[in-house]
């Protein structure tokens, strides 16, 4: 059984242990995924997706790195049908080979996989995206990276309280 699509009521509805699963298929940081759910309910989407983002703030670094061991490596096999959805654009094997070595370049300088809300973009685009912030500073990679991943959440609750 999946929670895709639910709708705002469904989800305001889950058993807390459901809606942490259900969240933890957005975002598999279980803090975050707590605070949501224990937040319940909400009255529209956008106060839904206000209070993901403000838990997303709240994370540490620890959670953060729970949040990005949920997400494959951009180019690589989707690990869920959402990634799989997000990442629809990545295609050719020349794309795939850059997109292979920029993330191996990305990891060994910022010690974390590359992070970006892939939906809607192509895999030039994306490899593009990937060589440009190779020319962050750590810190500023790390508010970028915090940023993609509020995007891809908000895409991902949207889907289950569709």
């Amino acid at each position: 059984m999946t929670s895709e699509g639910i709708g705002l009521a469904g989800f305001n509805k889950l058993p807390a242990d459901a809606a942490e699963q259900a969240l933890l298929a957005c975002c598999s940081a279980p803090r975050w995924a707590r605070a949501i759910a224990a937040a319940r309910p909400y009255a529209s989407t956008e106060s839904l997706l206000e209070a993901a983002d403000a838990a997303l703030e709240a994370l540490d670094d620890a959670d953060i790195d729970q949040a990005l061991a949920g997400h494959p490596r951009i180019g690589d096999r989707p690990t869920s049908a959402a990634s799989a959805r997000e990442q629809a654009g990545v295609s050719g094997d020349d794309v795939r080979a850059g997109l292979a070595q920029g993330n191996l370049d990305y990891e060994a300088k910022f010690g974390h996989i590359y992070l970006v809300c892939a939906a809607g973009r192509s895999g030039e685009e994306l490899l593009a995206v990937l060589r440009a912030r190779l020319d962050n500073d750590p810190s500023t990679e790390r508010h970028v990276m915090r940023t993609e991943l509020a995007k891809i959440n908000a895409l991902r609750l949207a889907q289950v309280v569709a």
